[in-house]
């Protein structure tokens, strides 16, 4: 078994990952960037307690972590849960995965887990779109290979934006309202952030499409938010809540050999 972390930039994922990518005791933390290594370990161990996973049963770890100062952070948490040295997704890492891009050591390590598991798991050519912070567009093509995708605001980002800029706009929940007409100010909110980003996904879908030249491809969806994206989308998407944890099992085992 493997424990994965994916550390975002406002919440991070740990999951278990068996040697059939099944994930198991899957669990999100707040990322706190001035928590200290001490903390997750505390936070992490007492959750795997309630859950009855059993730290020593680890073979390998595995993170990815796009909050830089986190990295050494989470490294240390990972030693003292486990004693085990973890592999960091980055510059060195082997993931099967050519990004043909034009400067690739700018894209981010959950990019390259959300393709590596689309490469591995999906009909190419394939779009993953992780719903976190920012919703991202990532795309692998028919041959396989990392071409690039899109980074926009997120749901809560743009509707906390709104609000705090604003002097008359309430914060709301994140739910989709029965019209796209609003009769009141909330419902107004709910249908631009939910109807507008759903729009606004399924516009850059049709582009993609016209890009690729691929009538046919894939569509994976991950992150809080992406049911409810992936509801309100009029293309075909499928949700995979552990894409991510199964895009790091991946990659460790492609990396297996260096770890020891």
């Amino acid at each position: 078994m493997v424990l994965a972390i994916a550390c975002g930039n406002t919440h991070t994922t740990v999951g278990c990952v068996d040697e059939n990518r099944n994930v198991s005791s899957v669990f999100h933390i707040p990322t706190d960037p001035v928590e200290s290594e001490f903390g997750y370990a505390a936070k992490i161990g007492q959750i795997f307690a309630l859950c009855g996973v059993d730290s020593t049963d680890f073979e390998g770890a595995i993170l990815s972590c796009v909050v830089p100062a986190l990295t050494d952070t989470f490294v240390r948490t990972v030693k003292l849960l486990t004693g085990l040295t973890c592999i960091t997704v980055g510059a060195g890492v082997k993931t099967g995965l050519p990004l043909c891009i034009n400067d690739p050591g700018t894209v981010a390590s959950d990019l390259v887990c959300a393709a590596v598991a689309a490469k591995e798991l999906y009909p190419l050519p394939c779009v993953a779109i992780d719903t976190g912070t920012a919703i991202t567009l990532t795309v692998v093509d028919a041959r396989g290979r990392y071409v690039g995708g899109v980074i926009m605001p997120g749901i809560e980002l743009a509707t906390e934006a709104l609000s705090e800029k604003t002097a008359l706009l309430p914060h709301i929940d994140l739910q989709a309202p029965r019209r796209a007409i609003g009769t009141c100010t909330v419902d107004c909110m709910k249908a631009g952030a939910v109807f507008g980003m759903a729009g606004a996904v399924d516009a850059l879908l049709d582009r993609i499409s016209e890009e690729l030249q691929a009538d046919k491809y894939s569509i994976v969806a991950t992150g809080r938010m992406s049911d409810l994206l992936a509801e309100h989308c009029r293309h075909d998407i499928l949700c995979e809540e552990t894409l991510l944890l199964k895009g790091l099992r991946i990659i460790w085992d492609r990396n297996r050999a260096e770890k020891k």
